[in-house]
């Protein structure tokens, strides 16, 4: 179709480009719903139920490069419905299945939506960061008691904003974080202070949510993506820009932390979970040794135990995502979660550099989705709704691709 057909069409179906604009704003509110997680069903759950099933209902497609993730995430979630048949009492089980499953859809609706249009990308990440923003000052003001009532923002002296766990709230803010720090580095600098400004509240919330593993993601994110940016930039006149205003965000950080450190309880809090290992790592059936005894149990178990029984057998969950995937999912659904990843981490990792409109929100989310990977060596992140949204993100950006190469052959067949 040509510009002035599109066009005309556009001005043809008045109603059809007003469905899309009152869709994808309707999108952009669901993610900005994730960053508050207090109660479950949280309001995100809600939303997104019916948004998911109005869009398919009004015609969405599944295209044939997002399939292979609905394919994979149903496989995954099949092996925790076969956990199920393990189970001596079901009691949460079949409703921590029927959120998995309900997550895995929310990823393929995010790359099928993102795939129909790339314009959708920066609505999305930009209402994650207004959502980030906000969850971030809760936990900052009730982490300082800033106000009565405050301390529902935190937990064991943790900020945890509006979560439910520090170790949830932490991870949740570094990917805006990234689209922040890229703008910063790419965009005008007259709306650099203003990022910079949002970009230190989400920093700020991270350090204070005393998470190791958000602390971790956080840095690793940052050096990754400036590493990238210099290595996709030709121009030595941008690649001083990158590393002038970095070096500049990594004063402002370090004297914001040298600040925060000055107050006692931040610094004590601090100097405890700066440890590599904790006490409860280490000790006897702590998280180490329950990896170690339920890798070795599972091999035993090709169906899994099903879900939330290792805690029953264990002092703790699991803590671990490949462990949890072999206890709630059992093999089959270890073996398509695995494979999930690497497909995901693979195809996005192709098309990484490439100079597209969608390219900084791949970077972005691919980057993220190797940083979760990471830490999911240390915790369960398959009820994390964000990580859901990030498989989006690279699934659907990677479609996009797929569909810009398949015109681009076709235009060049005529």
């Amino acid at each position: 179709m040509s510009t002035v057909e599109a066009a005309y069409s556009r001005v043809a179906n008045p109603q059809r480009a007003t469905l899309r604009l009152i869709g994808s704003a309707a999108v952009a509110f669901g993610v900005f719903l994730s960053g508050f997680v207090i109660n479950e069903p949280a309001p995100y759950e809600l939303w997104m139920a019916g948004l998911v099933g109005i869009w398919f209902i009004l015609g969405l497609r599944i295209s044939r490069y997002t399939a292979p993730l609905l394919a994979l995430l149903m496989t995954f979630n099949v092996g925790g419905m076969l956990s199920l048949t393990q189970m001596r009492d079901l009691a949460d089980g079949p409703m921590y299945v029927a959120v998995s499953s309900f997550l895995a859809l929310t990823a393929v609706f995010y790359a099928a939506i993102i795939e129909d249009s790339h314009r959708r990308l920066p609505l999305i990440f930009n209402a994650w960061v207004f959502a980030a923003v906000i969850t971030a000052t809760l936990g900052i003001l009730g982490y300082f008691h800033a106000f009565p009532g405050a301390e529902v923002f935190t937990l064991y002296d943790r900020a945890k904003g509006a979560f439910q766990d520090p170790n949830v709230f932490g991870p949740f803010l570094v990917p805006p974080s990234l689209y922040l720090v890229h703008g910063i580095l790419t965009g005008n600098l007259r709306s650099a202070p203003i990022r910079a400004g949002a970009l230190l509240i989400l920093a700020f919330g991270v350090f204070l949510s005393f998470s190791r593993a958000a602390w971790g993601l956080f840095l690793l994110g940052v050096l990754l993506l400036v590493f990238l940016m210099l290595l996709k930039e030709r121009s030595g006149a941008f690649r001083l820009r990158i590393l002038i205003l970095s070096l500049a965000a990594i004063m402002m950080m370090t004297a914001s932390l040298l600040i925060a450190l000055q107050f006692p309880k931040v610094s004590d809090l601090f100097s405890t979970r700066a440890q590599l290992v904790q006490d409860y790592d280490g000790e006897h059936l702590g998280r180490f040794e329950r990896h170690r005894i339920g890798f070795t149990m599972m091999m035993e178990r090709p169906l899994g135990i099903g879900p939330m029984v290792f805690g029953t057998i264990f002092p703790e969950d699991e803590h671990n995502i490949w462990l949890k995937s072999l206890t709630t999912y059992g093999w089959l659904g270890f073996i398509s979660y695995v494979g999930m990843l690497c497909c995901t981490l693979c195809l996005g990792f192709k098309h990484l550099l490439k100079d597209r409109p969608w390219q900084p929100y791949l970077m972005i989310g691919w980057i993220a989705v190797l940083g979760h990977a990471a830490i999911g060596n240390v915790i369960d992140i398959d009820h994390w709704r964000h990580v859901y949204l990030l498989f989006g993100v690279v699934w659907g950006c990677v479609a996009l691709e797929a569909r810009h190469i398949r015109n681009e052959n076709r235009r060049a067949h005529r």
